[in-house]
């Protein structure tokens, strides 16, 4: 390990390959090399559970903590950064703010971004949380908050687990009743985003809304 410690020091962190960033994590360069055997990436390797980490290589429970614990403190880093500027010109914005929080989920969960009528953000709440499956979302309770904030405009984001950005027919269900009852109260449902592993879905961008 000392060399790797030598190379961190001498040439930075970003220097380090993905396997011998594993390594100084955990500690280990045996364990490390397993588990890039195991896993062809860093993204397969995050979203694997510690039950089953804990099994490759010799890793055991605490290397296996110490990783999980040190790809979470990457995830939160990077949706820190990603928060954009208070006004938002595209469901790109929209995309790189959810994106580390909804894409390793192992369940749904549903998002609203409510908006003023100049896009700027008035409140981002998570609204549902659910299964593998699916979440259940009261579009009714999606207006009334919207009308508690004053807000005149809303983007509703949930991930897919799956891995496939598709959306189905409950969302399309969701996306037409959402977008009805917020009419009423001339508010805009500006877009409805999937965001899975293999992409993301804009129903503003496919023509849907």
């Amino acid at each position: 390990m000392n060399d790797l410690i030598d190379k961190l020091d001498a040439r930075g962190v970003a220097s380090l390959t993905d396997e011998e960033l594993v390594a100084v994590v955990i500690d280990d360069k045996p364990v490390a090399h397993a588990l890039m055997q195991e896993y062809s990436s860093l993204a397969s390797l995050a979203h694997e559970e510690r039950a089953r980490l804990r099994m490759v290589g010799g890793m055991g429970r605490h290397r296996a903590r110490r990783l999980q614990a040190a790809i979470e403190l990457g995830r939160r880093a990077a949706a820190s950064e990603c928060i954009p500027a208070e006004v938002i010109t595209s469901s790109d914005d929209i995309v790189r703010l959810m994106r580390p929080a909804l894409e390793g989920l192992k369940y749904e969960e549903c998002w609203a971004i409510y908006l003023t009528a100049s896009n700027r953000i008035i409140e981002q709440q998570r609204i549902s949380q659910g299964g593998v499956q699916g979440t259940v979302v009261d579009h009714k309770l999606v207006v009334k908050r919207a009308l508690e904030l004053l807000a005149t405009r809303l983007i509703l984001i949930h991930n897919h687990p799956s891995g496939a950005a598709k959306p189905s027919e409950a969302d399309r269900l969701l996306t037409k009743r959402l977008k009805e009852a917020a009419q009423l109260f001339d508010i805009r449902l500006l877009d409805h985003l999937i965001i899975a592993r293999e992409g993301d879905f804009s129903f503003k961008r496919d023509g849907l809304l």
